[in-house]
């Protein structure tokens, strides 16, 4: 082998090893990003008239409606409708529509103004047929990737789910993965979730550990069992589900609704 040969060889190894590093580097950035940041919860996460967060899981405690696509928890809803607020919106005041034609018509106004919200909701209403639409999963995906964009972390992890599983689309579990990594970082809680649902699947019991306990200190009972089982199988310390648990009754407790 000529010297010139050989130096062309080294060169290209060494390039292999910093690109390698490089990668190596970024992912651990990532990683240390991704377990620094997102143990608050989201405003979205918030009711828009008592601003309290809303419990778990939200869509059971709270509603959208289609006139301003503001989620209100169920405790406003319900002290709206003891106020003789039957038929409106609790938080604009717009006469509930009666009918799936008008309230798809107030969805797609809102969504024509980059209603990160109303793209996210419409995209739902694709995938399940909602308001007279024909069920159209594709179409659905492309409003959510829209919806993505613009910041809605609901969108971040229903893409997360379906291109992790291949439920509806090709599967891609690195894409997947990067879309729950986006909104945990957030704070969007079942992202968080299905992180460390992901790591555990993996096999990386201490990396699952760590996901599952930011998410059980957010309030979510679900995630502090699956702590507990871990803690029962000798994958997490009893310190671990010590902290978990006091965070979650933290958190519980902040959640609670006057009403």
């Amino acid at each position: 082998m000529s010297n010139s040969t050989h130096t062309a060889a080294t060169d290209q190894h060494s390039s292999a090893e910093s690109g390698a590093e490089s990668t190596d580097l970024a992912a651990g950035n990532l990683q240390e990003r991704l377990m620094a940041s997102g143990h608050e919860r989201p405003e979205e996460d918030r009711c828009t008239i008592c601003f309290d967060l809303i419990e778990f899981p939200v869509p059971e405690h709270s509603a959208t409606n289609v006139c301003c696509m503001k989620k209100v928890c169920n405790g406003c809803i319900l002290e709206a409708r003891w106020r003789g607020m039957l038929d409106s919106c609790p938080f604009c005041r717009t006469k509930v529509p009666d009918n799936d034609e008008s309230s798809l018509a107030m969805m797609q106004k809102r969504a024509d103004k980059k209603d990160a919200e109303a793209i996210y909701q419409l995209g739902n209403a694709y995938r399940q047929g909602h308001f007279g639409m024909v069920k159209d999963v594709p179409r659905a995906i492309e409003m959510w990737t829209e919806a993505a964009e613009l910041g809605s972390l609901d969108a971040h992890c229903r893409l997360g789910r379906r291109y992790f599983t291949g439920e509806g689309a090709e599967e891609n579990k690195p894409r997947g993965i990067h879309h729950y990594q986006q909104a945990a970082m957030k704070g969007h809680e079942p992202s968080r979730c299905n992180l460390g649902a992901a790591e555990y699947g993996n096999g990386n019991r201490r990396l699952a550990v760590q996901h599952f306990m930011i998410s059980a200190k957010m309030g979510h009972e679900r995630t502090l069992n699956h702590i507990k089982v871990m803690f029962k199988e000798g994958d997490a310390t009893k310190e671990q589900y010590a902290e978990a648990l006091l965070g979650y009754r933290d958190a519980a407790e902040e959640m609670k609704s006057p009403q």
